[in-house]
């Protein structure tokens, strides 16, 4: 993990600044807990197995897995992809749809303990839902 020197006084412009100097997932993980932090302080008295399922649902996918992902798309779009690639392809959304049904899985166990519904919580949570239409 980087290390990152900072001042005794740092503006949010300079802890831009730092973060800019992050990794793609260091920065990832940083946002991560950055949310989590945001979540805590909106809702102080906020009970832990809440909290724990908001990290989770904030985690999202690794950046260097959405990006093969991306990339493998595009090459099958084009129709450059060679089966070695097709083979890739399909581990690497079964890997990206198991980490979405767990998200979702997340989403559903904190609407039951908020006493909502899972739209009414990607309402909420600024969570967009996809469009299959």
């Amino acid at each position: 993990m980087a290390t990152i020197v900072l001042q005794a006084q740092i503006s949010p412009d300079d802890l831009l600044k730092a973060a800019d100097q992050l990794s793609l997932t260091e920065l990832e993980q940083f946002l991560a807990n950055l949310l989590a932090l945001r979540a805590r302080r909106r809702a102080p008295g906020l009970p832990t197995e809440e909290a724990e399922l908001l990290i989770e649902i904030n985690r999202g996918i690794p950046s260097e897995t959405r990006a093969r992902h991306e990339e493998l798309l595009a090459k099958r779009e084009a129709e450059t992809l060679t089966p070695e690639e097709h083979e890739e392809l399909l581990r690497v959304v079964e890997q990206v749809e198991a980490l979405q049904a767990e998200r979702v899985e997340h989403l559903a166990r904190l609407a039951r303990l908020r006493g909502v519904s899972l739209g009414t919580l990607m309402d909420d949570l600024g969570i967009r839902r996809a469009d299959h239409g």
